[in-house]
């Protein structure tokens, strides 16, 4: 599996990664064999990138993680994981949390973007996953938390970078606008882009995509299937779409894609995970699973070929922004 480098740094990411929300119970609860496996099945597909974050299962997921990569050899696994929300003990523990993780309700996230929050957030990262030190770490969702993200977690993560204790540092969001102040206005090296440029909108060809091309900065992207709209051939009428029940003309929008994917001998999730990659700032796409058929079921559509002419296809139908630069012929070159 081919690697492309976070741009200003040494950390280096296989073009496919695993996402650990799912492993971290995301809308349903995994058992532990069934995570460990998806893992297993993702290191024998050549994924070397793993990104995990304490909110995804309230720490489940960064548990999962570390007492899978415990044992192999730290120079051969990129890992990052994310600052801005803290576990805390919840005062009204309940059998289950409300927030979208199927987890027991005994912890809660707190928002902390504090100087100190951000020491204590990867302190406890680093006692859950076992790893002592971290590839990459980004300010999590600090939509409305701008002003201190900017003036303590950002500063904070620049010295702990300075000091080569982490390789690369920058912001998840859901959101391209505030990425691309980040990108502008911090020292980010990398930004992580949810659900905003994937094969359904390109919105992020506005702003925080040509502001990492104009200053020499990478983005991973997540979110690629767009809360699982994409991930299958075939479009259901009840699919999620950002964490929510999809709006009836965003499935039509979808499988009008399906469709066209269909005429061209490829699917709409294999088109879904080659896309992001044609950009030149883009570096990774990173995939939620929770099951090894997950894994290897998307590892194989990453190498799958995905012809020139949908893209055109596409571009004619007005399904794709015209500006939008897609892959040649493959995902990535073998070789």
């Amino acid at each position: 599996m081919r690697t492309r480098r976070v741009a200003a740094t040494g950390v280096e990411l296989t073009q496919l990664g695993f996402g650990s929300s799912a492993i971290g119970n995301m809308y349903r609860a995994v058992d532990d064999n069934t995570a460990q496996a998806a893992l297993e099945a993702a290191w024998d597909a050549g994924i070397r990138y793993f990104d995990t974050a304490p909110y995804y299962g309230l720490g489940v997921a960064e548990q999962r993680l570390g007492r899978f990569l415990t044992g192999r050899p730290r120079q051969e696994f990129v890992v990052s994981s994310k600052v801005g929300r803290l576990l805390e003990p919840s005062h009204h523990p309940t059998a289950r949390g409300d927030t979208i993780f199927d987890v027991p309700g005994d912890m809660r996230p707190v928002r902390d973007y504090s100087r100190d929050g951000v020491l204590r957030s990867i302190e406890a990262t680093m006692q859950r996953t076992g790893l002592d030190r971290f590839d990459v770490i980004l300010v999590h969702d600090p939509d409305d938390h701008w002003r201190q993200a900017v003036d303590e977690a950002m500063p904070t993560l620049t010295d702990l970078r300075d000091q080569g204790v982490i390789g690369a540092i920058g912001v998840g969001m859901n959101q391209s606008g505030m990425l691309e102040r980040f990108l502008r206005e911090t020292a980010a090296d990398v930004v992580m882009l949810a659900g905003r440029y994937t094969l359904l909108e390109q919105g992020a060809l506005n702003d925080v995509l040509p502001a990492a091309a104009e200053l020499g900065k990478s983005v991973i992207i997540a979110g690629a299937f767009n809360s699982g709209l994409l991930a299958q051939e075939r479009p259901e009428a009840d699919a999620k779409y950002d964490y929510l029940d999809a709006p009836s003309d965003v499935v039509e929008r979808a499988r009008r894609l399906a469709d066209i994917c269909q005429e061209h001998a490829t699917t709409l999730p294999a088109a879904a995970i080659a896309f992001p990659l044609g950009h030149p700032s883009v570096i990774n796409v990173v995939l939620g699973m929770g099951a090894p058929e997950e894994v290897t079921r998307n590892a194989t559509m990453y190498a799958d070929t995905v012809p020139a002419e949908l893209w055109e296809h596409l571009r004619a139908e007005d399904l794709l922004h015209p500006d939008a630069p897609t892959p040649h012929e493959t995902l990535t070159p073998r070789g």
